[in-house]
């Protein structure tokens, strides 16, 4: 008989665990049995995260920064005492129109969404690459299926995807796998500071492109993720036909997102947006490996 697979007793690195997703998740694997650490930014957040982890450690973090990532890596592997998991799930959004829109927005998530995953599959790789590793790349349905105003968001989500079936081939003979997970719209603060804006509800009238998702179905098909170190993870499930079939959904996404579109790049092009996760600025004084 096959055993159920446990994270009982795994190392689990987590990027972008002071909110949302990443604090969640972390929760959910430390109630399974996994020794944690954290990864973030907004350290009083991150410190709140990880008491509720059983005072994990925890390290302030700019995922955009090469040096940050790197000392933040080595230092929560050395808490752990080695590491069998890594999920590359820090992130940003922000609506931008390609056109007229504010060059900065593109930049910065490009930093932090796909630069930020290479340097962390950069630091923490080599230590999950062994038999029983694994990775996590969080991508997006974004990646996939691409809408307006989210050409930044797409096309970091895009190349994660794309690191993450590059690294699994590179991988494979270590007996470490590799996963990407695919979200849609959840209701996490991603999402509603994403698509709260003007632009997004003069284009769709309630504020999302989707059905949106309770945050807790994600939790578990991740948490079960993990645990069998599954190649995908769609969230929600009835969305899997997407991936092989995206070409077509484009196409359907092309005629669908016409509605009050100029009008809503109009808005977008003079409405001021903030990142779904503050950003550090170019004068800050970031604490690297700073823990309880």
């Amino acid at each position: 008989m096959f055993s159920t697979p446990t994270l009982k007793g795994r190392r689990v690195l987590v990027t972008g665990a002071a909110r949302g997703i990443g604090a969640l998740l972390s929760e959910r694997l430390h109630l399974e049995g996994a020794r944690v650490a954290l990864l973030g930014l907004e350290p009083e957040l991150l410190e709140d995260v990880a008491g509720r982890c059983g005072d994990a450690p925890w390290f302030e973090c700019d995922i955009a920064d090469r040096e940050h990532v790197e000392v933040a890596v080595e230092a929560a592997v050395a808490a752990l005492g080695g590491l069998d998991v890594f999920v590359a799930n820090a992130g940003i959004a922000a609506q931008l129109p390609l056109l007229g829109g504010d060059p900065t927005v593109m930049e910065r998530t490009i930093a932090v969404n796909l630069i930020g995953s290479y340097y962390t599959i950069r630091a923490a790789g080599p230590h999950i690459s062994h038999p029983g590793g694994y990775a996590l790349l969080v991508s997006s349905m974004a990646s996939a299926v691409h809408l307006p105003l989210m050409g930044a968001y797409s096309a970091s989500k895009a190349g994660v995807e794309a690191l993450g079936n590059t690294l699994r081939i590179e991988l494979s003979g270590t007996g470490a796998k590799v996963g990407v997970a695919y979200f849609s719209e959840l209701d996490t603060d991603m999402t509603s500071r994403g698509f709260g804006t003007e632009a997004a509800k003069k284009l769709v009238g309630d504020g999302a492109f989707t059905r949106i998702t309770p945050v807790e179905v994600a939790i578990r098909s991740v948490t079960a993720g993990i645990a069998r170190r599954s190649r995908r993870i769609v969230v929600p499930r009835q969305l899997v036909p997407v991936l092989p079939t995206r070409m077509l959904a484009q196409r359907v996404i092309d005629v669908a997102a016409r509605r009050n579109l100029r009008a809503a790049l109009e808005i977008a092009r003079r409405e001021r947006v903030d990142f779904t996760t503050p950003q550090p600025t170019d004068d800050r004084e970031a604490t690297v490996g700073s823990s309880r």
